[in-house]
């Protein structure tokens, strides 16, 4: 199946220690570009989520935010540095009997001076994180790819409709090619009768049409066209991430129909040409969000 690169899904999770909140957004990109907001402490578990998020999506930028809340306290120790708080003391002692300052010193005054308490942070359990984490993120993953599914699914419909839009037209410009020659031959005909010429070597003037009809012939072009759309359909039938295969192919396709604008010198392959490549840029202007 066709996917877009274009999608969104958000899912959450508790334990007993933590709660996660997981959102993902896509969009396109010409490759896999993973982007992870998660806190610094718990930065360990990056790696995973990245390789998690590589299972799912092969292509187009990915913006994963992560937030956790620890729902049980983090401290595991409360250390006094009595020390510290005795040196402090002692200052204030006597700054207060140097300047003949009033008041009292006390422990509210104490422990608003830096580093008397230090506060011992219970290490986080990333294990546990990671087994709580990982299903939500595959969730949200999940939703993002059922979305992405979707619209390739409308992009492909799309695609499909204008390929066979593109072939028709080959067709038409196909069978345009043979006319262009006797048109040809008729207006150096008419020439010549005009310039009164006409007792021309009729051998020469078939040399003259041959060589114009070897400059102007697109039968290869239009051959290597037909093959370009086939491949194309077949790319969207297959699905999965084509989407690379499928702008190469466009642009294959691009430099064919240009070529034969140039070599079929007729107005109205010169019109065909035109709608073929109006079509063209509208399917690869489809095709870069296609994963």
């Amino acid at each position: 199946m066709v996917r877009s690169m274009t999608g969104f899904g958000r899912a959450g999770a508790q334990s007993g220690r933590y709660r996660v909140a997981v959102e993902v957004r896509t969009v396109n990109h010409r490759f896999l570009d993973v982007t992870v907001r998660l806190a610094r402490e718990f930065a360990a578990v990056e790696d995973r989520i990245r390789r998690l998020v590589a299972q799912h999506i092969e292509r187009g930028r990915v913006d994963v935010s992560v937030r956790v809340d620890r729902l049980t306290s983090a401290v595991r120790a409360v250390h006094v540095d009595t020390e510290l708080a005795h040196a402090y003391y002692e200052a204030l002692k006597e700054l207060r009997r140097s300047l003949r300052l009033p008041g009292s010193i006390d422990v509210d005054m104490l422990l608003d001076l830096p580093d008397i308490l230090r506060v011992e942070q219970a290490e986080d359990d990333l294990d546990a994180l990671w087994a709580l984490l990982e299903p939500a993120l595959a969730d949200a993953l999940g939703q993002v790819v059922a979305m992405r599914e979707a619209e390739g699914a409308a992009l492909a419909r799309d695609l499909e409709e204008r390929a066979v839009q593109v072939e028709r037209q080959v067709e038409a410009i196909a069978g345009r090619a043979p006319e262009v020659v006797q048109a040809y031959q008729r207006r150096l005909e008419g020439r010549l009768e005009e310039w009164g010429l006409a007792a021309v070597d009729p051998q020469r003037l078939a040399v003259e049409v041959a060589l114009m009809a070897e400059r102007s012939d697109i039968s290869e072009e239009c051959v290597r066209l037909r093959s370009h759309c086939r491949q194309f359909r077949q790319l969207l039938a297959r699905g999965g991430a084509v989407g690379r295969r499928l702008d190469f192919l466009l642009q294959e396709m691009h430099r064919e129909i240009t070529t034969i604008g140039s070599k079929a010198g007729d107005l109205a392959i010169a019109g065909l040409v035109v709608e073929v490549k109006a079509e063209l840029e509208k399917m690869r202007e489809q095709v870069q969000n296609v994963e």
